[in-house]
């Protein structure tokens, strides 16, 4: 039998899940792939994965193809530091502009457009996607969406002359606009690749979940590896990130989802409502979501 082939975004906000896999304090046999998200959607989509992160309007895209791995997200329950619009004038003002999309990123476009409609009512905008580069974005653009390392870095690179710039943490427009928490990337399992293999996607699942539990006890050394990977970042605000970002999916964050999910399609980013099919549990029919007992 072939390896496993894994996805991991190579961005910080992943490395608490990776890290006791790379250092072989969780043991998994499989094949790595990194990338940035919309990069591992790709692959995914193409078949060239097993299991992944995947943005969560991706997820949605292709809800009938993939099973969710219970327990495990990229979340945040309000503001996130690492998905901001960076721009030349307050949001409300961006009527008839420009903004540049970041090339990187799926749930954090449609995010960014649904706030744009329904929380700030501006609906003539110009879109184009650009690379994350801030200077080039802005360059062309009156505003500029970037995520993850990206964007922790380009804030904290601003140079004096653009500290003007309006920074704009959709997490928390998101938390004001609705209530809720957001979650942006899921893990996800290739269906065809579960229902042949259910031994080894629960092998993946406790494997995820033993990670994720020695991330939290070892958080000194999850940061120390996250300094070595992103010096421009100051060690406090490494520390900080690691205690904003969370990695559950319970109740409230299925919620949350849905809501998101909800917004996406009355705007018509996603052609039919969600469900959630996660891996060990009970479908709408009755039926457990796995082949062997």
């Amino acid at each position: 039998m072939r390896k496993l082939r894994l996805g991991q975004v190579d961005y910080l906000n992943c490395l608490p899940i990776y890290e006791a896999l790379e250092e072989g304090e969780i043991q998994l046999d499989a094949k790595l792939t990194k990338g940035a998200p919309a990069q591992l959607n790709q692959l995914f989509l193409a078949g060239k994965l097993d299991i992944t992160p995947i943005s969560s309007i991706e997820f949605a895209r292709h809800a009938e193809d993939c099973y969710i791995i219970p327990n495990v997200s990229i979340a945040a329950n309000g503001r996130v530091d690492s998905i901001l619009l960076f721009s030349k004038v307050p949001v409300t003002e961006l009527e008839d502009k420009t903004i540049s999309l970041t090339q990187s990123s799926a749930t954090s476009v449609v995010l960014l457009k649904v706030l744009l409609e329904n929380y700030y009512q501006l609906n003539s905008i110009n879109y184009v996607t650009q690379p994350p580069d801030l200077s080039a974005m802005l360059a062309k653009a009156d505003a500029a969406l970037l995520i993850g390392d990206d964007a922790m870095a380009a804030r904290a690179a601003l140079p004096e002359n653009q500290q003007d710039l309006y920074i704009t943490d959709l997490g928390e427009v998101w938390k004001e606009f609705t209530g809720e928490a957001m979650v942006y990337a899921l893990w996800v399992i290739s269906k065809k690749y579960a229902d042949k293999n259910p031994e080894k996607v629960d092998e993946v699942v406790k494997a995820f979940l033993e990670a994720k539990e020695w991330a939290a006890n070892n958080q000194e050394k999850v940061v120390d590896k996250a300094v070595q990977r992103n010096p421009i970042l100051s060690r406090e605000l490494i520390a900080e990130y690691f205690t904003i970002i969370r990695y559950q999916l319970d109740e409230d964050y299925r919620r949350a989802l849905l809501t998101y999910y909800d917004f996406a399609y009355k705007s018509g980013y996603i052609k039919e409502r969600v469900k959630l099919q996660v891996w060990g549990e009970i479908d709408e029919t009755g039926d457990h979501i796995r082949k062997s007992s």
